[in-house]
Parts: structure tokens; sequence; C-alpha cells
């Protein structure tokens, strides 16, 4: 089993609830707003880091993110964009099987056409009224699951 921590839109705030929440990790990947280079640091402290850059990430510390990646975790294709309105692929066709993206804060797992997208949410500062959020993979061989979490709820872990 390979558990792949997903966070986004952090814009300079590392949570402590995020940084407990992504222990056990056996790879991490950001979808952009990262907000410095210290960020990527402590993330790289639990686990490999993937990420990607987002609309915010500027200067020089940003200038080497790519706005996407493709990895492979396991037997499964993941490919990493900040914004999902500008997927710049077919996924099914490049035989991706989940696409991770963040930019609008809003976690959310759906499915469709055997493609999970996955939007771990913003887990750095509160935005609006929606929650503070992080998300994971869990993958075994061909399977994979994800789900998200709200960091500040009662019952996160």
């Amino acid at each position: 089993m390979i558990r792949v921590g997903l966070i986004s839109d952090t814009h300079g705030l590392l949570r402590p609830e995020a940084l407990a929440f992504l222990q056990g990790s056996d790879l991490i990947v950001h979808a952009g707003d990262i907000g410095n280079a210290a960020i990527l640091a402590e993330l790289a402290a639990i686990a490999p880091v993937t990420a990607v850059r987002g609309n915010n990430d500027n200067g020089s510390w940003a200038e080497n993110i790519a706005e996407t990646a493709m990895l492979k975790a396991g037997e499964i294709n993941l490919y990493v964009i900040h914004d999902l309105a500008q997927l710049d692929i077919d996924a099914q066709a490049a035989r991706v099987r989940v696409v991770v993206a963040g930019h609008s804060h809003h976690p959310s797992v759906r499915e469709r056409d055997g493609v999970l997208f996955v939007n771990p949410g913003s887990a750095g500062p509160r935005r609006f009224r929606l929650p503070v959020a992080i998300g994971e993979l869990r993958i075994d061989g061909p399977h994979v699951t994800a789900r998200t979490i709200d960091l500040l709820a009662p019952h996160a872990e």
C-alpha cells in the first residue's frame, strides 16, 4: 500500500495539523500556490515531494517549479496541475488514473471516464467559509482510493 499525501494552496502557511496528517506518507504532492520555498523544505522532511507552481507562486524561489507534473506512484499514473481549467492533456488517452489540482480551495473527489479528479482543498489560510482541507491517495496495485478531510474539524486525524 502506497500513501500519497495531497496538499494545495498553503499560501505560505503550513499548519501543524497538515504536517501531522502528512506523517507516514510515502510521497507528497503539492498542487500549487505554495507560498515560499520553506514550505517545500518542511514537506520534504516527511517524504519526497512533487510540487507544481500555482498562479501566486512568484519570485526566484519558484522559477524552477514546473506548472505541471506527471509521475508514477506504484502502478498509478498521476498528473498534477494547479488550475484544473488549464488541463492540457486528455487524461484518459494519456493513461492517467488520477489528476490532482488545487486553485479553487474546494476539496473534492470525483471520477469521470475512469479518471479520478482530486482537489485536496486549501490547507493554508481560510478563505471565505471554505474548509481548511487536505487529502490523500491510497494505492494498492492498480487500485486507488482518495479522500479529503477538514483539518480543523473535531474528527480530523
